[in-house]
């Protein structure tokens, strides 16, 4: 698959990124943690918002899966990569993306990037922590 395939859903003010599905994965695996942190820098660093996106972005995908381990016996594991992604690059994300900003800019855009965060989450991690349940890979 060409890297630039998902990008019309990946790097927008609205976006799904299917890979985040697997911020999940530090519940069951902590070395998932340096995974994650060093799959988001490799994707941010092929996206189109530069220097902003590479270090912040980067460093909201190794925070939320630290939590995610952290609390990972918690429902509230759940929410990690929903909450820091939506507040940390729904908040700068208005910004790179040469956005008109008005009061309403920034909680929009990290409510949209929470959405899309938890349309990955839900969608993709959920299922793809109970098929790995279901096939011995996970207790």
């Amino acid at each position: 698959m060409n890297v630039h395939t998902l990008a019309p859903i990946s790097y927008k003010v609205l976006q799904v990124r299917v890979a985040e599905g697997l911020t999940l994965l530090p519940m069951v695996w902590p070395e998932a943690v340096v995974g994650l942190t060093l799959g988001a820098l490799i994707a941010n660093t092929v996206g189109p918002f530069g220097i902003v996106d590479i270090v912040l972005g980067t460093a909201a995908t190794a925070i939320a899966a630290f939590l995610t381990y952290r609390y990972r016996g918690s429902r509230v594991a759940y929410v990690f990569p929903i909450l820091v992604n939506g507040l940390v690059v729904g908040g700068y994300l208005p910004f790179v993306a040469d956005m008109q900003i008005h009061a309403w800019t920034i909680p929009a855009a990290m409510l949209s990037v929470a959405a899309g965060e938890a349309v990955a989450v839900f969608a993709v991690g959920v299922p793809l922590l109970r098929a790995l349940c279901k096939i011995g890979m996970i207790e």
